[in-house]
């Protein structure tokens, strides 16, 4: 079985390593854990790993945050990729650093590549491992605090983090959706 794992994020040097590319950041945590490269390809960097008996379709896509959806639609139909087997990584403010939080479908939250995602796709039926990124900035500071870099606490805590979520999106490929929410979920 073949399955998109999608981390979201924004290209160019400004965007590294912000909290609003905690999607590229966790899919590089995962490939690197297996010695995988990514390559640049249509719309994105993508890298392919098989976890056992599965094979995963990694994508970072280039077409910015608020065009991730037209990535997913080409690498889904590219691939032949059922929307129940797509996986979106994505940033979240309502959940503190480093929680995760594994659904089946749901609304995008007001995040924008959620929304390109649900526009290109027609649907809300994809799996989305959300990773919390606090919220820890004054009224009117989203974008500035989104858009920034992690504290050096943050720095110190998102390596195991990142591990773990990439430990649920194998649990998700293998071992299906139900069982990643039940092992991973709030952990």
């Amino acid at each position: 079985m073949k399955y998109l794992i999608v981390g979201l994020g924004n290209i160019g040097a400004e965007y590294q390593d912000t909290r609003h590319n905690i999607g590229f950041m966790i899919l590089d945590a995962l490939a690197g854990a297996s010695n995988i490269v990514f390559t640049t390809q249509r719309y994105g960097a993508v890298a392919q790993m098989r976890v056992k008996n599965q094979q995963l379709l990694l994508l970072k896509p280039s077409t910015y945050m608020n065009l991730s959806g037209e990535a997913v639609r080409y690498w889904a139909q590219h691939e032949g990729i059922d929307a129940h087997h797509i996986l979106v990584v994505v940033d979240d403010i309502a959940l503190p650093f480093g929680t995760i939080r594994m659904r089946g479908r749901g609304s995008d939250g007001g995040h924008n590549g959620l929304k390109s995602i649900d526009a290109c796709l027609g649907s809300q039926n994809y799996a989305r491992l959300r990773f919390g990124i606090g919220n820890d900035f004054p009224r009117g500071a989203q974008i500035d605090y989104v858009l920034g870099h992690f504290t050096q606490e943050q720095r110190e805590v998102f390596p195991p983090r990142a591990a773990l979520a990439a430990d649920a999106i194998k649990a998700f490929c293998l071992s299906g959706l139900d069982f990643a929410m039940t092992h991973y979920n709030n952990k």
